[in-house]
């Protein structure tokens, strides 16, 4: 009897963890189907799904980047390459009205990447707050990566929503789509926000190619620099590449040089670029700037690649220009164009488009200034070239000085 009794309470000692294993399974079960509808959730508004957190409401941004991608973008003039235009647009050129006047917003800059190179995008908005028109070069796999890259700094980056036009240039035997089978490599990204969406494009800034380098595949530069450029509306436009940073306050300075003196139609404004190294924070003042250029810090745009492409520019005379006091920006002194000046500038929207069939390194800018030149000639017997002067307006390129 005695064992008998202990028999029975070992069954029910034996049922009772069957039934709570029982429950804790179950309850794992749950906790499991709620991370990943958690996941699901996380990913629809990134990746476009089906299931959405309101059924009723369309997100206006995804549902322009689906039209953008199911349009299969337009062929360039060889027929070589896709483009798709404004495949992301921002706020500020969505609430643009149809006719409105380009001089609203004077001033925008236009620049071009690749995937390894896009991290450059978030110092270049801290301190070029205003209109911005990038285009991004992305070949094979690289593809699906910049749309969703894109996307995803729209979507978790007020800035860029605010002020950044995305466009996507890839050849033409290839189209963009999601990468649907990809999550895991955005795994975090609404977690860390816009941050983490930059760090994560700076950790593969190795990983990607850097096709402007390679020789398996031609970096168009010149269709890139006019997909930029056609992808703004601004009355003037400054082409540079994306790791140059403009001076600070230069849209605003612009803008008030402009109601004082508007450039003639045969005047485009130079402005100085240098390069600085990679350690030194970037001059606030031009007082700053000539000192790091005394020391051999910062040195004139490409002073050894190619000096001759940006000699012309006459830097000793800008660096020594006396100050005016006004901290107004005003012209410093005029140049006539001469071969093979590359200078970095703005000019009009009418200023000619650049030469697309000049790819990769190699005076590709130069073909553009000789049609500029030749487009002014028809005004005036000679271009030209006005250099900028304030208290600090060059550009400058982070390099290995």
């Amino acid at each position: 009897m005695h064992f008998s009794k202990k028999c029975s309470v070992f069954k029910v000692v034996l049922s009772a963890l069957l039934i709570v294993a029982l429950l804790q399974l179950l309850y794992l079960s749950f906790l499991s189907k709620l991370h990943g509808k958690q996941q699901r959730y996380k990913y629809s508004e990134l990746f476009g799904s089906k299931k959405t957190a309101n059924q009723g409401e369309k997100n206006p941004r995804r549902e322009h980047l689906r039209y953008s991608l199911s349009t299969g973008g337009i062929f360039d003039g060889s027929g070589q390459y896709r483009v798709y235009k404004s495949l992301i647009k921002s706020d500020f050129s969505t609430n643009q009205k149809p006719g409105a006047d380009p001089r609203s917003h004077h001033l925008a800059l236009a620049t071009h990447t690749t995937i390894n190179n896009l991290h450059h995008l978030s110092s270049l908005l801290e301190r070029w707050q205003n209109p911005l028109s990038v285009v991004i070069f992305a070949n094979g796999q690289d593809v699906k990566f910049a749309t969703a890259f894109v996307y995803a700094l729209s979507l978790f980056c007020p800035q860029v929503q605010a002020l950044v036009d995305f466009h996507l240039v890839c050849h033409s035997g290839e189209m963009a789509s999601f990468p649907d089978q990809d999550r895991e490599h955005f795994a975090g990204l609404e977690d860390m926000g816009c941050s983490g969406v930059f760090a994560k494009l700076e950790s593969y800034r190795d990983k990607y190619k850097n096709y402007a380098i390679g020789n398996n595949v031609s970096y168009p530069n010149n269709l890139l620099r006019n997909v930029a450029r056609s992808g703004t509306d601004a009355a003037y436009i400054l082409v540079i590449d994306i790791d140059m940073i403009p001076s600070a306050n230069l849209h605003h300075q612009f803008v008030a040089m402009l109601m004082r003196r508007e450039p003639a139609a045969d005047e485009v404004l130079v402005l100085p670029a240098f390069e600085i190294r990679h350690t030194r924070k970037m001059p606030a003042t031009k007082a700053e700037l000539v000192q790091l250029y005394q020391v051999g810090e910062v040195r004139p745009f490409y002073d050894e690649l190619c000096p001759r492409c940006q000699a012309p520019t006459n830097y000793s005379q800008w660096v020594n220009l006396a100050s005016r006091g006004s901290g107004l920006l005003e012209v410093a002194y005029t140049i006539n164009w001469a071969d093979p000046w590359e200078p970095f500038y703005i000019g009009a929207r009418t200023v000619p488009l650049y030469d697309e069939n000049f790819r990769q390194y190699g005076f590709n800018r130069i073909s553009q200034r000789l049609v500029v030149a030749r487009h002014l000639h028809k005004v005036e017997e000679c271009p030209i070239f006005l250099t900028l002067s304030a208290a600090v307006n060059p550009i400058i390129h982070r390099a290995s000085v």
